[in-house]
């Protein structure tokens, strides 16, 4: 039987969800259940002068309305993560709901309860809000500037954390640099804008004091763990489940306030609540990216990057979620990018505004230190007359220089950089569009090629390394792997049961895979930080080897003969020494009455690093600014592939949300906090018919990190493509006296820089 790791399985999860059989939290019914709706904040923000309900709660089915003063001695704020490396004031961690001042733009104010969601929502209308409006903080650069207004004025200044980062002399090295390369770069704000939203239902149960919270998160175990620190007086059983996903994208990592509202609520009312949000909730809840970023590199006349000094600002929002300080301190570090860079000066500074909380989007952290560096590295080419290609291949860190330390401090398991390169630079065609770009003529559309080479690690940060499983050989010979991880689109059941298939000589149809519930684990982190396989997929690794010993220790026994000569093939046991001696797998497994099982926990020691080189070309109408992609290379080095196929789906996704980003997203907001892209009218998501045919590879170097050599791809993607994207419009205009543009870069923005004068 061939192996099945390294096989494009369809994934089993898909064929429910294809016809409609998923089970959604809306899809979900219990009985006697009421319905929530907030009551937002119209103001980025004001002073909360009075809140007058009575109205709404007079409606006939209206229940209750919950304000902050309800709340009081009941609930404390949303715990934020401590980050060791962080100085700076406290960040204000997030109200359950806005007391005193409102300080962005659908900040939950109130919650009404009603016997059905169109009574809330009229109940809603009714509620009588008076409010102050106070100065907003909305530009991220003005932020900081002395006399500006403070978002709080208990903690005197904007600035809420601050990094810094580096070694070797910088100094030295720009005055010893032939050229100085400067560039001044933004990365717009936007919404992970997820299939389904945000949604929960809260039960109480208050025979057995238990709480159950079913929502559509990333993080079951993360939320049950902070809830319970919220609820000033937690019930003494909380369980929480999570039922099919419809994206996560990194937005839902947190606990959110509306999950402890509402679980306040069911145990205070003592029904079941159910909360869902709406598309406009979504996007101006929270939001990825938002960072400005100023970089130096010295440089030598051929290319050779000597030192380099970044010093980035990063919106926080108003408030600190859970996640929030971790993008920050990614970006910091991960600014480093593929190359040997001997001195590095990195600073960081996490900045309030009156916007809402920020947090991990695909990438998190990544995209925009990968930004700042790849729009680096080809201003560098264009300044000293260079192939970007060569000033690349130039700083790349060596093969045999691994493990290898960053100036930042990271430090890189594993890679084949240039061979990486050199295979999507091949892919895309590179010197043959080159030749091309040099026959150009005027009135010709123009050609853009856009180079982006990055790393993104796996794993996440100190507890998130952690994991356990559970694996659980049943007398019938199917086997349940019980996981901490929480997929929403991955593929984990498909990976884990070829893994389990190959472990253990069987069938993946054999397996069952269980997840999102955290009465199954004692413990868990969740899928995030392209942990699901690095992490947690080793974790369960490890507890197959065990329950593998168990079955070979009882076929040895059968077989008169040592453990380590048993071979696992085709659905049994064999004796490798005298390959007649069989035991069918299900015989094995009958040998306990019990079943087989076994629990382990796992630390992935050192983050493993992936790698990704993307090669684009674009061509532009010299007369519209229209832009049309035309070829897209993409080659990752994600160390072992389980399942080719989702490991092609996982690029192509992670592309896709890379091209809205370079193309046409961004939560913008006017002077003063409004948001003005707050529907799809306005934010501009990637259309289906946008995407062209892929051109996608991968070479694998196994990561020496955790058993099965396997690295992140599902972010990876996403860090390469909009500065790629970027990279090739600007390679387009490099005749022209546009140096730099940020992204989206739409048809109207890249039309007015033809168009500029001089």
């Amino acid at each position: 039987m061939a192996p099945y790791i390294g096989r494009s399985l369809k994934r089993f999860e898909d064929p429910r969800l294809l016809v409609g059989e998923g089970r959604f939290v809306d899809d979900m019914q219990l009985p006697d259940m009421l319905h929530a709706v907030v009551l937002r904040s119209p103001h980025a923000h004001a002073r909360i002068v009075s809140i007058e309900a009575a109205s709404a709660k007079a409606l006939h089915g209206v229940v209750t309305v919950l304000t902050a003063r309800e709340l009081t001695g009941k609930v404390r704020d949303i715990p934020r993560r401590v980050i060791d490396d962080l100085s700076g004031v406290e960040l204000p961690e997030h109200p359950v709901l806005a007391g005193e001042r409102a300080c962005y733009v659908g900040q939950p104010v109130a919650v009404v309860v009603a016997e059905s969601r169109a009574l809330a929502e009229d109940a809603a209308e009714q509620i009588e809000m008076a409010y102050e409006p106070l100065t907003p903080v909305i530009d991220l650069r003005a932020a900081c500037e002395d006399g500006t207004a403070l978002v709080h004025d208990e903690t005197g200044t904007n600035t809420a954390l601050q990094l810094r980062l580096g070694r070797g002399d910088v100094d030295a090295a720009f005055a010893a640099a032939d050229h100085v390369v400067q560039g001044r770069y933004e990365v717009p704000r936007l919404s992970a804008a997820p299939m389904e939203g945000r949604g929960l239902i809260a039960r109480y149960q208050s025979q057995e004091q238990q709480l159950t919270l079913w929502t559509s998160t990333q993080v079951a175990f993360k939320v049950k763990r902070f809830l319970a620190q919220t609820l000033m007086e937690p019930p003494r059983q909380l369980r929480v489940i999570t039922p099919d996903v419809g994206g996560g994208f990194g937005q839902k990592v947190e606990l959110w306030p509306e999950e402890v509202a509402c679980s306040y609520l069911a145990m205070t009312l003592q029904r079941p609540i159910k909360w869902v949000e709406t598309r406009r909730e979504n996007l101006l809840a929270y939001h990825g990216r938002g960072y400005c970023g100023d970089v130096e590199a010295a440089v030598r006349s051929d290319g050779r990057i000597l030192a380099v000094r970044c010093h980035i600002l990063a919106d926080l929002g108003a408030y600190s979620l859970n996640a929030t300080p971790g993008p920050p301190v990614n970006a910091a570090k991960r600014v480093a990018g593929p190359y040997d860079i001997a001195d590095m000066d990195v600073e960081c500074l996490g900045i309030m505004t009156n916007k809402p909380p920020t947090g991990p989007y695909r990438g998190a952290g990544g995209p925009e230190g990968a930004f700042f560096m790849e729009r680096t590295v080809d201003l560098i080419a264009r300044e000293l007359h260079l192939d970007p290609a060569e000033v690349r291949r130039r700083n790349f860190i060596a093969s045999d220089a691994f493990p290898y330390t960053t100036g930042t401090g990271l430090t890189y398991d594993s890679g084949q950089f240039e061979a990486v390169f050199a295979r999507a630079l091949e892919l895309a065609d590179y010197e043959e569009m080159r030749q091309r770009q040099r026959e150009w003529r005027e009135g010709e559309p123009r050609l853009g090629i856009g180079i982006a080479t990055v790393v993104k690690a796996s794993g996440g940060q100190g507890e998130m390394l952690n994991s356990n499983a559970r694996v659980r050989v049943e007398p019938t010979g199917e086997v349940t792997v019980y996981t901490e991880v929480s997929p929403h689109g991955q593929g984990t059941e498909t990976t884990f049961s070829q893994m389990v298939a190959d472990t253990l000589g069987i069938e993946p149809e054999q397996v069952v895979v269980r997840h999102g519930d955290t009465d199954m684990l004692p413990w868990g982190q969740g899928t995030f930080a392209s942990r699901g396989l690095s992490v947690g997929g080793s974790a369960m690794y490890e507890a197959l080897q065990q329950v593998r010993q168990q079955l070979a220790n009882v076929a040895a026994e059968h077989f008169e003969c040592t453990p380590q000569g048993i071979g696992f093939r085709n659905g049994k046991l064999i004796n490798s020494q005298n390959p007649l001696q069989t035991m069918a797998f299900e015989d094995a497994a009958a040998s306990s009455s019990s079943g087989l099982e076994c629990q382990v926990e796992f630390g992935l020691p050192d983050n493993p690093f992936g790698f990704a080189a993307h090669v684009v070309v674009v061509e532009i109408d010299p007369e519209t600014g229209a832009l049309r992609l035309l070829r897209y290379a993409a080659v990752h080095d994600s160390g072992r592939i389980i399942n080719p196929k989702l490991f092609e789906g996982q690029v192509y996704g992670a592309i896709a949300q890379g091209l809205g980003q370079a193309l046409g997203e961004g939560m913008h907001y006017s002077t003063d906090g409004q948001p003005l892209t707050g529907s799809f009218l306005d934010y501009v998501m990637p259309r289906a018919k946008e995407m062209l045919p892929l051109r996608v590879e991968a070479m694998e170097t196994p990561s020496p990190t955790n058993p099965l050599g396997l690295k992140g791809v599902g972010e990876l993607p996403t860090v390469a493509c909009p500065v790629a994207v970027v990279n090739a419009v600007l390679d387009a205009l490099s005749d022209t006296e546009v140096r730099h543009l940020d992204a989206p870069v739409t048809q109207e923005k890249i039309w007015r820089a033809m168009h500029q004068k001089a």
